[in-house]
């Protein structure tokens, strides 16, 4: 999977949203709020690169302390969210 181009992150409070700033996302009519935990992860896939839940489940034991189970359900239910809200594709 890859993050869809043109979302920025930005901190609202103690959370954080994706701003759609490109013309390929003028039409994006939702707010995505993400937890520190999910904006770490966004960091992370912004760029473009590949990835999975084990791919982030990874990043995630290796950024806090969870149990690799946890991780990978965690990353499973962003990835859903993600795919859900259209911008990872």
């Amino acid at each position: 999977m890859k993050a869809k181009h043109g979302f920025k992150l930005r901190p609202l409070g103690d959370e954080y949203i994706l701003v759609g700033e490109s013309i390929e996302q003028i039409n994006f009519n939702k707010m995505i709020t993400l937890n520190e935990t999910a904006a770490f992860l966004w960091g992370k896939v912004a760029d473009g690169q590949d990835f999975d839940a084990e791919k982030m489940a990874q990043w995630l034991t290796e950024e806090y302390e969870v149990t690799r189970e946890q991780a990978l359900e965690d990353s499973q239910k962003t990835i859903e969210t993600w795919l859900n809200a259209g911008i990872i594709e």
